[in-house]
């Protein structure tokens, strides 16, 4: 279960808005919304994509909580 909290979190941390993030995965801003939510799942490449923008070292912490 993809843990929200931690993800702003770290997004907060690199000093980044969900708004860029978004447009860096290139998706619209409601879809990163839906999947922070659980309404869909990242796909692998977001996934990938998340771990280089945010240099995620574990991201088993927030992707797989």
């Amino acid at each position: 279960m993809f843990d929200a909290d931690k993800f702003k979190k770290v997004v907060r941390e690199k000093g980044l808005t969900l708004q860029e993030v978004a447009d860096y995965l290139k998706i619209d801003k409601s879809t990163l919304y839906r999947k922070m939510n659980g309404g869909s799942d990242f796909y692998r490449s977001e996934m990938q994509l998340l771990c280089n923008l945010l240099s995620l070292k574990d991201p088993t912490e927030i992707f797989f909580a």
